[in-house]
């Protein structure tokens, strides 16, 4: 019935006519792809603009005017219709080369002066392979219609105006200007702009899996400044004019702004727009406009298809082909030229011959006969055998088991289909650092405030404990639950069937997490991105801890008086430094109970008025302005105006979160002092800042603070009771704390909120305008949320402008790489005191950034600035401008960016460890001794990427480093030359290329740049001193370095040197360098998966690489290369059979066999044993090449398939031919026998000799290998027995019935066939015993062991089945039919 429907379907198609469907409608630019309806076309839209009007408006001239312009939101991804599909696919098939080719030949023999063959037996081979073909794309394409009929039929809620109400109607029948109302878990049909939303803060949460593969939910609001505002939207009372850019397939940018009828211009931005394919999540309704329609949405002008790239192999392929056409055109022209001599010479014939043609004309008719008949030479059907050898390779690939990843659930994902073999052939491997080598699974370790470092070392310890664990587990089997996790996130993830947990949270401490935590009322708890027990359990560091509690308590005093309390300035640097870490970021709040990301409603009133005045007593500040008015006049060089910077503006009347209890800290060591350098340099800036506050003000708060130290020197205990007082009542509050979700967008973001909670300073609650944070000592505050600079690769940095609460100051928070922040940093204006201090801030600020950083931590600085009202209202004219913009808005927000984010005050740094995934260090030493070179491309600092380089063995302690640190492009020039003149000095003393050192070798040179040497190196001038220089080092390492300057870099060697490349990454802006390299791995971490769906090949650990390259990388390059070279030789072998027997019969083109046997001997005789070849062939154990890295060193320089390999199969073919022509020549030679009769041995004779080549050739021999060849062998004969029997007028001008019975009957046939076989064999045999005998460790080691290695494959497979059908789960087999021990056991 399905396929009755779909045939009905398209004849209405085409009776309605200019539809349009039946054909895909491509995104502009998609080459091959067009579209018959000229009514939807996008490039019918004039100008750089869309116009989009709502389509039940008043303005519906404008409507009309503009909606035919648009598509429909029907999608049509077939390429053929019912009666268009024969002529279509006919005239794709033929812009193939191979069926040209064919197309030729058949044409040439309907040509009668040089017909070789009957018309219909020529004619075989093509509709063969055109069947064949059209069969496949007729399934593919009736798959496709099923999955757009399904996708059309979906019901949407779109408003209509005759109605006046919102009714169902199917996706393919919304237009562009519709407004759509969605649901909770709704699919958006079309790329939607924002309108409405029930969520009170006016914002809604979509689900981008679909899309992009990224499972964190996305925070999206509605176009500010709209009218109804708090109210139900309606649709007639909407009369705004939308104006944006043209559909683009660009997922992070949208520009355009919206007109209101007063002519007021309200700009818009991604942040509005609802992609199609998204899903809607914990709102319960939100209501938007349709921009972008069908094939114009973004998701659909994304949807490219699978990836294309052509590989070496294939390159080197089409050259070898060339010279068989050469071949081809030699033996042609001698059959022609030996054609004409023979007839010019005959005298007298015996037989009836053409005398009215002369023999140049004859010798012509014969060279165009002889193309027909040697056809097979040029090995066009070999084309085809590759891309089915490929696919069954990608089969075993897709379904190792050591590539499998149990954790998460998920394999190996091959994206393109035709680059196997390349990855035997990777010389040069690019990497990223965070989440490539390292877990991405960011941790807060230490920081440094107001100069003074928190070494956290509690903190420390947790991390070593949570390693020791993880390191005791290592070897126990860690399966996920499947399909019984309560988790809300989809878990949309690579080849990940069953799993609906998210990438980012799957680990193991989770796992056992969720197990204990199980709420006893059966509540499902939910989890978020980047947030596991080792990222949220932060232990505070005692000192730290010391100075809030001073804070929030004043009867607190310090455990052991070794220095003063601390003082006002430094308070408010630490307060401002949580709160920067607590709100400078894009994180979602949210809670397990909560569907909408609200928090619980239940609240604790804010400190009360005389608490907070005696605080700010206490740190000399005036609670008289701090509280008087939201916008209190500032004091200019008052000492108290520096202190008032501890807070940022906002109306706390105005904001709908509501406030729950506030938390004190978790885990601390109230009284523990920091390192004495520490000690001195807080002693040294307090007292600075003491002497210049001044005044009896401060004296009296010394007296006091003098009180507070001589009473905890003399009741120390009683002081200590006092902090546990103070930090016990966690532990009541802990449930409801820890109730917190926070969707973050990066890891870097969840470790620094996390780390902010652990000190009382909690991000509550965020909508679109404001934030709720619980500040200790304070209580919960509402911020007012101005504007957010999110980060970006050219900026390195992220800034969040607020409006503080109880200072009304408009507040700039920034955090981002120290080596932009550090240069925007000003020293402040006022006394020399407060520049010293300031100074010595910075200064002790880079000295503890150094640190970090050769401990292999990931730093960030944290920074504010004040802004004053006239600043802020002339900056915000520019920002307004620049987000209503359409034409260049990037680089205005840019611009805007870097006004505001200069003259910062620098607050202190973070340092986050990031862990090295499992077994990195062997995978990049394996890598090494294969001969491949590593260059680790990362924006970290120099120091964190050299600790990681040292610590994942790419540096070893005998490698020399040479360090790039250039400010000129004439000093880069000089460095380099001066570097690569040391390199050459040091490769005198050495023999062989330092680059190929291994780690356990002699130390090479390994080369270190930062990101503005290499621009410098990347230019015209100083390049070739740099690729000579890095040709000649172990390994580079480009710190520092940009999206664009990693694709430079990967770009770069690959064209110069001319070497094969593959770089791996894991995060967007790792995705230019995966996609220029020769070879793209995605790696399936913590950054979603821009990645992953730019990539050819996803993994999910960086270890997976070293089987990927070393063994299927291996075994896909030897497979394939050998199988060319076995389809050239059996091609060649049997064409000059027929070629040998132009010099008996005058060169006329005649053969001695029937066209059948003729046709039918590569077509199907011989072709699958090539296949099988192909795929199941292995050279060498799995075992052999992960323990013998070099081993990959003879795929990677082409030894298998170099030139002269051709040429020596070339001539092996020739030789065999000679010896299988001739030993049945000399063996009739006198005799009466037909020329069937004299051709059956022949034939007979040459598929034996191919079939046994083969095994000689092959590494491997299983029963697949053996029934493939037998049933060859057995269909050839079982053929040419049936058509000796019953054919009579098969063939003719011959007549083969009996020939072949006759001759088999006979035992001269059969002593014939075996003297050939084993003459034409014998030399490849000894060839072969010799060679094994010179090169025993390279084939019969591997043997002996492979047979030690199937042994314990299969003991391992039994255990791991036991440990599987143990579990109440389903067995992976079950999950995966492809993961059967039987089958994996071939492939590992």
């Amino acid at each position: 019935m399905e396929r009755l429907h779909w045939v009905r379907h398209r004849c209405r198609q085409l009776l309605a006519g200019g539809s349009g469907r039946g054909w895909y409608s491509a995104p502009d630019g998609l080459p091959g792809k067009t579209s018959l309806d000229t009514h939807s076309s996008p490039r019918r839209a004039s100008g750089k603009q869309r116009t989009v009007f709502a389509r039940h408006g008043p303005p519906q001239q404008g409507f009309e005017a503009v909606s035919t312009s648009y598509e429909g939101n029907a999608i049509c991804t077939t390429k053929y219709s019912l009666l268009t599909f024969i002529p279509m696919n006919l005239f794709q098939q033929f812009h193939r080369a191979a069926n040209l080719y064919f197309l030729f030949l058949v044409l040439l023999n309907w040509v009668p002066v040089v017909e070789a063959f009957q018309k219909e037996i020529t004619m075989i081979p093509l509709v063969v392979v055109l069947t064949v073909i059209a069969i496949k794309d007729a399934l593919e394409d009736y798959r496709r219609y099923l999955f757009d009929r399904k996708i059309n039929s979906n019901v949407v809620q779109v408003f209509c105006g005759e109605q006046k109400a919102y009714v169902d109607q199917c996706w393919k029948d919304v237009r562009v200007g519709d407004f759509v109302r969605l649901s909770c878990n709704d699919i958006i049909p079309a790329d939607m702009l924002l309108l409405y939303s029930s969520d009170p803060r006016r914002v809604c949460y979509i689900d981008t899996a679909n899309l992009d593969g990224e499972t964190n939910l996305k925070q999206r609001q509605v176009v500010s400044d709209l009218p109804l505002q708090g109210e139900e939207f309606t649709a007639e009372r909407f009369h705004c004019r939308v104006e944006c850019e043209k559909p683009n397939n660009d997922l992070c940018r949208f520009r355009g702004y919206m007109e209101h009828p007063g002519g007021v211009r309200v700009g818009l931005h991604n942040g509005n727009l609802l992609l199609r394919s998204c899903t809607i999540r914990n709102t319960e309704t939100v209501v938007g406009m349709v921009i972008y329609a069908g094939h114009e949405t973004k998701a659909m002008m994304n949807n490219s298809g699978p990836r294309y790239k052509r590989s070496q192999l294939e390159k080197r392929l089409n050259t070898d082909v060339l010279w068989c056409v050469l071949l081809l055109i030699i033996m042609c022209l001698t059959a022609a030229v030996g054609h004409g001599l023979w007839l010019k010479n005959l005298k007298d014939p015996v037989f009836q011959v053409d005398t009215d043609t002369s023999p140049a004309l004859a010798g012509f008719y014969v060279f165009w006969t002889m193309i027909i008949v040697l056809q097979v030479l040029i090995p066009i059907s070999l084309y085809v055998s590759i891309e089915i050898v490929k696919l069954g390779q990608i089969y075993f690939i897709h379904h190792d088991l050591a590539l499998y990843n149990e954790q998460l659930d998920c394999r190996i994902q091959c994206r393109a289909l035709n680059i196997t073999e390349d990855l035997g052939q990777i010389q040069y491997l690019f990497s990223d650092k965070t989440g490539t080598l390292t877990e991405n699974k960011m941790v807060f370790r230490r920081c440094s405030i107001y100069g003074v470092e928190y070494p956290h070392e509690e903190n420390a310890r947790r991390l070593e404990v949570y390693e020791a664990e993880k390191m005791e587990a290592a070897g126990c089997s860690v399966t996920l639950k499947l399909g019984c996790s309560g988790r809300s996130l989809s878990g949309r993830s690579l080849s990940c069937k069953h799993s609906s947990v998210s990438l980012h949270t799957v680990t193991e401490e989770e796992e056992e997490e969720e197990e204990e935590d199980q709420p006893s009322n059966h509540i499902q708890h939910r989890t978020s991105a980047f947030c596991s027990r080792m990222t949220k359990e932060v232990v505070p560091d005692p000192e730290l801890v010391r100075k809030l509690n001073w804070f929030c308590s004043p009867m607190l005093a310090l455990s052991d008086g070794s220095s003063g309390t601390p003082s006002s300035l430094e308070l408010t640097y630490i307060t401002d430094f949580f709160l920067a870490l607590a709100i400078c970021n894009s994180v979602v709040v949210s809670s397990p109970s909560q569907p909408r990301h609200v928090v619980p409603e239940t609240r604790t009133p804010l400190k009360s008025l005389e608490e907070i005045k005696l605080m700010f007593q206490r740190l000399s500040f005036s609670p008289l302005s701090a509280l008087s008015s939201l916008s209190p006049p500032q004091i200019k060089g008052s000492p108290r105006s520096f202190t008032s910077r501890l807070f940022a503006r906002g109306k706390t009347d105005t904001f709908t979160f509501s406030t729950p209890t506030n938390s004190t800290t978790d885990g601390s060591e109230p009284g523990r002092e920091s390192n004495q350098e520490t000690s001195n340099l807080r002693r040294e800036v307090h007292s600075s800042s003491r002497v210049e506050s001044g005044g009896d003000a401060e004296q009296m708060e010394d007296r006091e603070t003098d009180d507070y130290i001589e009473g905890a020197r003399t009741n120390p205990e009683g002081a200590r009771q006092e902090v546990e007082g103070l930090t016990g009542d966690v532990d009541c509050e802990r449930a409801t704390d820890d109730e917190l979700l926070y969707e973050a967008e990066s890891p870097d973001e969840a470790a620094l909120v996390h780390a902010a909670h652990a000190y009382r300073c909690t991000l509550r609650g965020r909508s679109a305008e404001s934030l709720l944070v619980d500040l200790p000592g304070i209580g919960s505050l509402a911020v007012q949320l101005l504007h957010i600079l999110p980060f970006d690769s050219n900026r390195k940095k992220m800034s969040v402008v607020v409006r503080h609460p109880l200072t009304g100051q408009v507040v700039v928070y920034t955090k981002g790489a120290d080596s932009v922040i550090m240069d925007l940093t000003e020293t402040p204006k006022g006394s020399e005191q407060a520049r010293e201090i300031y100074s010595l801030i910075r200064e002790q600020t880079q000295n503890h950034l150094d640190g970090y950083a050769r401990e292999g931590l990931r730093t960030l600085c944290i920074a504010k600035k004040v802004l004053e009202e006239e600043e802020y209202e002339v900056w915000l004219k520019g920002q307004l401008l620049a987000e209503s913009s359409i034409e260049h808005r990037e680089e205005l927000l840019l611009e805007a960016a870097q006004r505001l984010e200069t003259n910062l005050t620098l607050l202190g740094t973070t340092g986050i460890v990031d862990r090295l995934q499992e077994e990195v260090p062997d995978t990049i030493e394996a890598l090494q001794r294969a001969g491949i070179k590593v260059w680790i491309l990362t924006g970290d600092k120099k120091e964190t990427a050299i600790n990681i380089a040292y610590a994942c063995k790419l540096l070893c302690p005998n490698d020399q480093l040479l360090t790039a640190s250039c400010g000129s492009k004439d000093a880069c020039a000089a460095l380099l030359e001066e570097l690569k003149l040391e390199v050459q000095r040091g490769v005198d003393g050495l023999t062989g290329d330092p680059g190929e050192s291994s780690s356990g070798g002699v130390g090479g040179f390994v080369l270190v740049l930062d990101g503005r040497t290499l621009d410098w190196a990347l230019q015209e001038e100083p390049r070739s001193d740099f690729l000579e220089l890095s040709r000649r080092c172990k390994a580079v390492i480009c710190c520092r370095s940009t999206p664009l300057q990693k694709s430079k870099v990967v770009r770069l060697i690959r064209d110069q040197l001319g070497v094969m490349t593959l770089a791996v990454g894991d995060g967007a802006n790792d995705v230019s360098m995966i996609q220029v390299a020769d070879v793209g791995v995605g790696i399936c971490g913590q950054e979603g998966m821009q990645a992953v769906m730019s990539s050819d090949f996803a993994v999910s650990r960086f270890k997976h690489l070293r089987k990927l390259l070393l063994v299927h990388g291996h075994w896909c390059y030897s497979r394939l290369a050998n199988m060319i070279l076995y389809f050239i030789y059996k091609n060649v072998m049997y064409v000059n059979l027929l070629f040998w027997y132009q010099f008996f019969c005058g060169f006329s083109g005649s053969v001695m066999t029937n066209a059948w046997v003729l046709i039918l001997f590569n077509l199907i005789f011989t072709s699958v044993p090539p296949l099988i070849y192909g795929v199941l062939d292995r050279d060498t154990a799995a075992h052999t090449l992960m323990e013998l890295p070099e081993l990959y060193r003879e795929v990677q320089t082409s030894e298998v398939y170099a030139p002269y390999m051709f040429w020596i199969t070339v001539l092996d073919a020739f030789y065999q031919s000679l010896i299988c022509f001739f030993v049945p020549y000399f063996a009739f030679r006198g005799s009466s026998v037909s020329e069937l009769s004299f051709g059956s041995p022949i034939n007979a004779s040459a598929l034996l000799i191919v079939l046994l080549h083969q095994v000689i050739e092959s590494h491997t021999l299983t029963w697949i290998h053996v029934l493939v060849l037998v049933l060859s062998g057995g269909s050839y004969f079982g053929f040419v027995l049936l058509f000796s029997l019953f054919c009579v007028t098969c063939s003719p001008p011959t007549n083969p019935v009996g020939v072949e019975t006759l001759e088999m009957s006979q035992p001269l046939f059969y002593i014939v066939c075996a003297l050939t076989t084993v003459t034409a064999l014998l030399p490849r045999l000894l060839f072969r015993a010799l060679y094994n005998t010179l090169h025993p460790s390279a084939v019969l080691e591997p043997a002996r062991m492979d047979k030690v290695d199937s042994e314990k494959y299969r003991r391992k497979m039994q255990r791991w089945n036991l440990s599987r059908s143990r579990d109440n789960r389903l067995r992976l087999c079950a999950d995966h039919p492809g993961l059967e021990p039987s089958t994996a056991s071939v492939v590992s």
